[in-house]
């Protein structure tokens, strides 16, 4: 019988001998590689932490006891463990489980994440909220050096110095987020991982020291006390009032389970230091950690796409385009928070090194350090997706906007992703970019048409975003190229009848909507508005007394969106027009294929058809 069908709910691995778990974490890794190798997923960061996971789940009592995953995207092991592993035949697919922890999925789940850096921040208030309620659990944050690098993670570090009572910090350092880590934490952790004498002696410390706390303390104090003008490791959060237990080795399930013992007795913060490998087990995850952090299905012999024949993406001509750009403009520079090969600036790094900066998970400090490169004279390109863009609404504001400084965001997966649900749809920057004085806003139909923007951008002098969708670039429509010009829709069929005032992606489900109410009979236009801010008002005015009905379509949420700026200008005006706005609803939307959740939200060429004539049949 496979160990994995001894474990159907929480607390089942803990009746296993302890001379099996090694064999268990195989069973996971290839269980892992099989699945994920079918659905996609997050494979590398997964693979890194079985071992670490399972040590979690022998030491903890689940779910009375609590565990905080940053990002959440390496929580696999942990749904496994917790009786969801059937689930994995549809994960991250519509109806099926998350990839990411969901509350709404098992009582093991305490915190919903996505995005980086705010483990400890939730577990510090986890613990807190236990001590104010009297309560007993152990409350753990998982996060990893790459997480570190995030600022709200450091501010929640010194909240926690102040700690009168226990809570853990897992420090997973794998020497990798997405893209390799950058920054002088990332530095300062290799030298931890490489200082062999002071592991020796920290081993040997722990050793000695497995009974009474105060001897622990004790021993970590007389440690760092002794080994500090050597730079010693944790020093940094030993001085922050953190304590420093490891390093450990990540892959060791019995050196785990014991520092989170040791941790339990400890009235304060504590941070384990443990070291993983990403990927580990799978030898073209490890290999290429990067490729397999979020890999679509691939063959497992190979490690390759089972899907060979791509398309170019839109990311892709954002690559090739910002190349071309910077060939003939010296001032152009790029920059990524940590998504490097993600967001298509690898060849621009391997190019253009100098011109490139990766400043780790941090887009608050992106914004603010590319309004500084902006402010001294350069033309700084910040590549970002959607969803993580709005953890820096108010750099973009206070230091670009309020300024007026030329900074171009390409705002990458803009619109319905996909598999990474809720936390991932890149359905707010519509709203979000249109609140902004002086922010302009633009969503190229295709492919061709982006490039184009992206010259417009950086040439306009001023703050601007081009945002455009995931997965491959719109080929069609390559014969409308009209010039764009500052706040111009471009008209790519007038024949009347009703109006389709299409945003990006949305031009080409306008064509298939066309094409049905062609079909009966029903005359209809399309508008490409490529601008959402400013607004092509002449247009609007225009069309008010021309179409029978002006139907918006946007891949956005309706509040704060375009068809709703359009609407509140013809009130402003005065002026009673027909008008249909077709948007995501105000919602957060789930996972599944980015063709299911349009039909889902009802932004479909379907869905837009069957809205269009129920109007005009009243």
């Amino acid at each position: 019988m496979a160990l994995l069908d001894q474990i159907q709910e929480p607390n089942d691995i803990k009746k296993l001998p302890q001379n099996e778990l090694d064999d268990l974490a195989e069973e996971i890794r290839r269980f892992l590689v099989r699945n994920v190798s079918m659905t996609g997923g997050h494979l590398a960061s997964n693979l890194g932490v079985v071992e670490l996971t399972m040590a979690l789940h022998l030491a903890l009592d689940l779910p009375k006891d609590k565990i905080v995953w940053d990002v959440g995207h390496q929580s696999y092991t942990h749904k496994i463990l917790t009786g969801r592993k059937y689930g994995f035949m549809k994960l991250r697919q519509y109806g099926g489980i998350s990839g990411f922890p969901k509350r709404s999925e098992s009582d093991c789940d305490v915190y919903d994440s996505g995005h980086s850096s705010t483990s400890v921040s939730a577990a510090l208030g986890m613990a807190r909220a236990r001590d104010l309620l009297g309560g007993k659990e152990t409350i753990v944050a998982v996060i990893g050096d790459g997480a570190l690098t995030g600022g709200v993670a450091y501010e929640a570090l010194n909240d926690a110095s102040q700690m009168k009572s226990n809570l853990i910090i897992i420090l997973n350092d794998n020497n990798m987020s997405i893209s390799p880590n950058v920054g002088g934490l990332s530095s300062y952790l290799s030298e931890i991982r490489t200082s062999d004498g002071y592991i020796q002696l920290r081993d040997k410390i722990h050793n000695s020291l497995s009974d009474a706390v105060p001897g622990v303390v004790k021993g970590i104090s007389r440690a760092k006390q002794s080994l500090k003008s050597l730079m010693v490791p944790g020093m940094f959060f030993e001085e922050m009032g953190i304590t420093y237990l490891g390093p450990v080795d990540g892959h060791n399930i019995k050196s785990i389970v014991k520092s989170i013992e040791v941790a339990k007795r400890v009235n304060k913060a504590v941070l384990i230091h443990v070291c993983t490998k990403k990927g580990k087990g799978y030898l073209p995850a490890e290999r290429k950690p990067s490729q397999f952090h979020g890999t679509p299905p691939f063959i497992v012999k190979t490690g390759k796409p089972a899907n060979s024949q791509k398309a170019a993406s839109y990311t892709d001509v954002f690559s090739t385009e910002v190349l071309k750009i910077a060939e003939n403009d010296p001032a152009m520079v790029a920059i990524t928070a940590a998504m490097e090969d993600g967001v298509g600036l690898h060849s621009f790094h391997i190019r253009y090194p100098n011109r490139f900066f990766d400043v780790g998970i941090a887009e608050q400090h992106a914004v603010s350090f590319a309004a500084g490169l902006a402010a001294g004279g350069l033309k700084p390109i910040f590549a970002v997706y959607s969803t993580f863009l709005q953890r820096a609404y108010d750099e973009i504001v206070e230091d670009v906007c309020l300024q007026q400084l030329p900074v171009v965001f390409a705002v990458d997966r803009a619109g319905l992703v996909g598999a990474d649900g809720e936390t991932h749809q890149g359905i707010f920057d519509l709203s979000y970019f249109s609140a902004m004085p002086g922010m302009t806003v633009m969503a190229p139909k295709n492919g061709l048409e982006m490039r184009e923007m992206l010259k417009f951008a950086l040439e306009l002098g001023k703050p601007a975003a081009v945002r455009y969708p995931r997965g491959a670039a719109y080929t069609g429509l390559v014969e409308h190229r009209a010039p764009i010009e500052l706040g111009k829709a471009e008209m790519l069929y007038d024949e009347g009848g009703v109006l389709l005032l299409a945003v990006g992606s949305m031009v080409k489900t306008a064509l298939q909507v066309k094409e049905t109410l062609n079909a009966q009979g029903i005359e209809c236009s399309i508008a490409n508005a490529r601008f959402v801010k400013p607004m092509d008002t002449e247009l609007l005015r225009e069309a008010a007394g021309e179409y029978h009905l002006i139907v918006t379509m946007e891949e956005n949420v309706h509040s704060g969106g375009f068809g709703e700026h359009v609407a509140a200008w013809y009130a402003e005006e005065e002026m009673q027009v027909p008008l249909l706005q077709i948007a995501i609803p105000d919602t957060f939307v789930t996972h599944g294929s980015p063709q299911e959740l349009c039909r889902l939200t009802g932004i479909d060429a379907d869905s837009v058809v069957a809205k269009i004539l129920q109007r005009i049949e009243k």
